[in-house]
């Protein structure tokens, strides 16, 4: 089965980018499931019902997240409701929401997803290794098809969590840093791995950011607001070919599409 997991989607340009290029990919890479991270679907900070919803209609099957999940206060409103939105499986216990849900795929296969964050340079939350374990232990009574959304700032810590769960998922995805790097591949247990997909939104920026807000910023040390750029938007992401009776990836391709507004 072909799972596409699409990169942190950056305000009103990268949800433009969903709405115009997804149905293409579906069609391109004959797509079974689509996943996205859309904590900065919502003005480049958070997500809202009505964000939420717009993603949905474009496609997408399931939205992960991360440290942004909680910046629009709106989200309360759906995160216990709404089992397509994942917040990190390792906030404490009375956290709203859920960090791992069972979906169906468009062909009726069962596909668990699972979304984590790191604790390095991060907020100080509870380990994502045992979080995304437990998870995965109770995920494996109903499918072998797992997908992992590790939003982490440091690599080493996503490299890690790609090694302790090889073989017992499908995929380890990282997320967060808006840059996509080039190591995908496929570890010697089966699980197929990135550390960071990229992102959705303005590639002209700075992590989808206008270049000059952020280098008042670094030059002056004084608080500034960030806006969302507009300039050269792209939809990053990897594509995964999974053996769905044995959930081990056959292979993950990186993608980066442009949208020409």
């Amino acid at each position: 089965m072909n799972i596409l997991f699409i990169g942190d989607i950056v305000g009103s340009p990268g949800r433009e980018a969903i709405k115009k290029l997804l149905p293409g990919l579906k069609k391109e890479f004959n797509l079974d499931f689509s996943i996205a991270n859309a904590e900065n679907a919502a003005g480049g900070s958070g997500i809202t019902p009505q964000v939420a919803e717009e993603l949905f209609a474009g496609g997408l099957d399931v939205l992960t997240s991360g440290d942004h999940i909680w910046k629009k206060r709106e989200v309360l409103e759906i995160i216990n409701q709404e089992d397509r939105i994942l917040r990190p499986v390792n906030f404490p216990a009375g956290a709203p929401g859920q960090g791992w849900g069972l979906f169906k795929a468009a062909n009726g296969l069962k596909i668990g997803v699972v979304n984590a964050q790191g604790r390095v340079f991060l907020e100080a939350l509870e380990c994502p290794f045992r979080g995304t374990r437990q998870a995965q232990e109770a995920l494996v009574k109903d499918t072998k098809v797992i997908i992992v959304d590790i939003h982490a700032e440091a690599t080493s810590e996503k490299v890690a969590l790609g090694w302790y769960l090889d073989g017992l998922v499908s995929a380890v995805l990282g997320t967060h840093t808006h840059v996509q790097t080039a190591d995908e591949r496929i570890l010697p247990q089966g699980t197929a791995y990135i550390t960071d997909v990229g992102m959705t939104g303005p590639l002209d920026s700075v992590i989808g950011r206008k270049v000059e807000d952020v280098l008042e910023r670094f030059l002056t040390s004084v608080p500034k607001r960030f806006e969302v750029a507009t300039e050269n938007i792209q939809l990053q992401g990897a594509v995964l070919d999974i053996n769905e009776d044995t959930g081990k990836a056959r292979a993950i391709v990186r993608i980066q599409k442009k949208y020409n507004v």
